[in-house]
């Protein structure tokens, strides 16, 4: 199993359970299911993140509730086989790996988490990431 993760690792052992459970090629957090949810954020930052999410589920038909979320589990076999096909870079490649996981016909399966907000840093989504963003939102429809 390979995770993408955004440090949080206590979302691992949730994820790790679920794909035992169940036997799924993808286990994913997502925020937006009951017992997920965010804390620390204002409510602008929660308007856009649900906003963003909202946007990418009319458009890319995922079936998967958080699509802008950063904690995936993989298969090691399904990763190798989605990820020679992928050519988003940045804020969207984790999008477009679910996407054609979906259409592949992989079996995805949904945790809920509690995201956090950073305490130090700041976050890296800027103007340039937002237009990638949508710009994926309009190439992946058509090319997977």
């Amino acid at each position: 199993m390979i995770n993408f993760r955004n440090g949080l690792l206590s979302w691992s052992q949730a994820c790790n359970w679920k794909q035992l459970q169940t036997g799924a090629d993808i286990v994913t957090g997502t925020r937006y299911v009951k017992g997920g949810g965010v804390h620390g954020w204002n409510l602008m930052r929660k308007l856009t993140s649900g906003g963003a999410n909202v946007l990418a589920q009319t458009l890319l038909w995922s079936g998967v509730s958080d699509l802008t979320g950063s904690f995936q589990l993989y298969k090691k076999s399904v990763l190798d086989d989605i990820i020679s096909s992928v050519v988003s870079k940045g804020y969207i490649f984790q999008m477009e790996m679910i996407v054609r996981a979906t259409r592949n016909g992989y079996h995805i399966e949904e945790v809920p988490i509690t995201f956090v907000d950073r305490v130090f840093g700041a976050s890296k989504l800027g103007g340039s990431e937002i237009v990638e963003y949508l710009k994926g939102l309009f190439y992946l429809p058509v090319t997977t």
